[in-house]
């Protein structure tokens, strides 16, 4: 297995090509913090407001520790993923951090097809990404999936910390019966934690249920049922830090479907993801990619330390090891898509009868530049729209209108442009012409997508939230 960069490091790799005005959004990262007026780091290594404070906002290089809002806690559940409806699929436009309202997160274009959802990715996008609402601080988590397949192509079902410890399950879409596993701390890279795990069939033409048992003392992978490789934390000690370089903070659920073989990306992502992508492929179908996702399990472990009955995960210090998650109460929802976690009432609606100043607290000094709102969608996100205006994605609708109605099994934002909403089987030749059903799919807006492991994720993540 030949890995390149960590999660975190691919994504912003990947995510750099396709943003547009790129000098103008505040970066962060290798000790670089974001500024107040734009204070979370995004897992893309820039710096904004709104979603950028939710899921996958990075407490290390963000303003300060408060910036990024605490994650909702885990949820133990089964979800048939039969429909955008009944796992309660939000995009990520539209998702203000209440866990309540919604299971998953989506960016990209997932669509529905007889039992099951599709992650598509068409030409000049990155894929589709779906995340859990809720974070995962040990626990077993199951998916059945169907893989895509082609050059280029990688499918990931992954568990990412907002402190970029990762666990994954990574399938490239040359070698149909291999599953690549891998692991990170903190991001780090290295090239001796992968293992090629042989699959028994077709990874693309049959049903396979991975799983990933994820302990304090250990990790299991396994594939149908059978343990196909184990760590343990005792094994990963740092004799020079004196710490384990062990996956071990409250981690986002990641499923994703996205390009590794763009030639914006290293020889060494592109070579490791089977060489260039085929956009006219016989493995595409409706003018796409896709894989399937079926069944997805969660169960939770009692975590470590901590109140049991708390409702979020935060942390203590920028340290981000296991002894600096604090559970507790705090609220993991802010106001409106320009809200931060410093200030999470900003553009909140008013009641209309109370017309005193909408200042809130929030309201203090305006920057010349509206800060980014959505990562992958405002901030360059619209790039992989095939040379198409920014504004369609602008975080505009979505930034700023603070809207927290409609059902978390609102569908409008989880579509996001105008490609299909179902699926036809057809021809792979077909990939190119404009079907009744999939005639659009070429200019979805399959937006950012998050990718697999630390490695190739980073680099996938980055241009997928940067779509």
């Amino acid at each position: 297995m030949k890995n390149t960069l960590t999660y975190a490091a691919a994504l912003v790799a990947a995510f750099a090509p396709f943003g547009l005005a790129q000098d103008s959004i505040p970066k962060c990262g290798d000790g670089s913090q974001c500024p107040e007026d734009a204070p979370c780091c995004s897992q893309y290594g820039q710096c904004g407001v709104g979603a950028y404070c939710l899921g996958g906002c990075d407490p290390k290089h963000s303003f300060d520790l408060q910036s990024c809002l605490p994650a909702p806690i885990c949820k133990s559940q089964d979800f048939s993923m039969d429909s955008l409806d009944s796992p309660g699929v939000r995009s990520q436009s539209r998702y203000l951090g209440n866990g309540s309202e919604t299971n998953w997160v989506s960016s990209g274009q997932p669509v529905t097809y007889q039992d099951s959802v599709l992650l598509t990715m068409a030409p000049n996008t990155v894929g589709t990404l779906l995340m859990s609402a809720h974070y995962v601080w040990y626990g077993k988590i199951k998916a059945s999936l169907k893989t895509s397949q082609g050059a280029g192509v990688v499918t990931a079902f992954i568990l990412m910390s907002d402190m970029k410890d990762e666990i994954d399950f990574e399938f490239v879409g040359t070698n149909m019966k291999t599953a690549e596993t891998n692991y990170y701390f903190q991001g780090i890279t290295n090239y001796n934690n992968g293992d090629d795990i042989d699959v028994d069939s077709d990874t693309r033409q049959n049903w396979h249920e991975y799983e990933i048992d994820w302990k304090p003392e250990s990790i299991q992978w396994k594939i149908d049922g059978n343990t196909v490789r184990t760590l343990n934390r005792d094994d990963t000690y740092n004799d020079t830090t004196k710490q384990h370089n062990y996956p071990q903070t409250p981690s986002r659920v990641q499923l994703s479907l996205w390009p590794g073989g763009l030639p914006s990306n290293g020889e060494g992502t592109i070579e490791w993801a089977g060489g260039l992508v085929d956009w006219d492929s016989e493995y595409m179908q409706n003018g796409y990619y896709y894989a399937s996702v079926k069944d997805i399990s969660v169960e939770c472990y009692d975590p470590p330390h901590g109140d049991k009955n708390g409702n979020s995960y935060y942390y203590s210090s920028t340290t981000g090891t296991e002894d600096t998650v604090v559970i507790g109460d705090n609220s993991t929802v802010i106001g409106s898509m320009q809200a931060t976690g410093d200030d999470p009432d900003k553009g909140k609606p008013q009641p209309s009868s109370d017309s005193k100043s909408s200042s809130t607290s929030s309201s203090t000094s305006t920057s010349t530049a509206t800060p980014q709102s959505v990562p992958g969608m405002s901030g360059g996100g619209n790039a992989g729209n095939s040379g198409g205006s920014s504004s369609s994605g602008d975080s505009g609708s979505a930034g700023n209108s603070g809207d927290t109605s409609g059902s978390a099994n609102d569908n409008t934002g989880v579509q996001g442009g105008n490609g299909p909403t179902t699926f036809e089987q057809g021809t792979g030749s077909d990939s190119g012409s404009s079907s009744s059903s999939g005639g659009s799919a070429g200019t979805s807006q399959a937006n950012h997508v998050v990718a697999g492991s630390a490695v190739a994720l980073l680099g996938f993540f980055i241009a997928a939230l940067m779509l």
